[in-house]
């Protein structure tokens, strides 16, 4: 055998290495997109995502704001969802408590995953979750209904910003999607590009 076709052979093998590496990486990207961007939102908070926060100082002030809920599904998870209380007055800092229920309607185990935004974007840096659902992978099975938890509260820095003053309506929106669909990641996806456009940093 030649040197020439010698090197012919490593020049192959190391670009089968190469493709296999990138395979291997696009694999694994997949799997930790959604645990990525969770990480991320909770990090950032960007484009009006509220993040999992401490625990409230324990401040509580007169000033009232409704949060309300609101919830969708996506066309392919045979799923029903959504908000136990149509929504919530709340003062400024005081934790509370918001419950979700979604049913399987389908004859077999599903999984899906919730994402959420919190509008008015500016407001979603004010708006702290200290327990939340969304981003996890959530399997029900066939007939059964389950209830997710959510715990917030406003942070008192929303009262500091003037463009905030007249937010007296805050809405927490989820949509589920069924877990490791293409529509979960066009979603995300959507997500990141409009929080890169839309995003305000709002100084806390």
């Amino acid at each position: 055998m030649s040197n020439h076709d010698d090197d012919l052979i490593r020049r192959n093998q190391r670009m089968g290495l190469t493709v296999l590496a990138v395979v291997v990486g696009m694999i694994g990207m997949s799997f930790l997109s959604v645990p990525l961007y969770t990480l991320f939102c909770r990090v950032t908070g960007f484009g009006g995502q509220a993040f999992l926060a401490e625990a409230p100082s324990g401040e509580v002030f007169d000033r009232q704001i409704t949060v309300r809920f609101n919830t969708d599904v996506s066309p392919d998870l045979d799923w029903t969802f959504k908000a136990d209380q149509p929504s919530l007055t709340v003062k400024v800092g005081q934790e509370a408590m918001a419950s979700f229920s979604a049913t399987n309607n389908a004859s077999r185990p599903v999984a899906g995953t919730a994402l959420f935004n919190v509008l008015p974007e500016a407001a979603g840096r004010f708006f702290d979750k200290t327990q939340c659902f969304c981003f996890d992978y959530q399997m029900i099975a066939p007939g059964e209904t389950v209830h997710f938890p959510v715990m917030f509260y406003i942070d008192p820095g929303i009262m500091k910003v003037a463009e905030l003053d007249d937010v007296k309506t805050i809405t927490l929106s989820y949509s589920f999607f069924r877990a490791d669909s293409p529509e979960l990641e066009h979603a995300l996806e959507a997500f990141y590009n409009e929080g890169k456009s839309a995003n305000k940093a709002v100084p806390r």
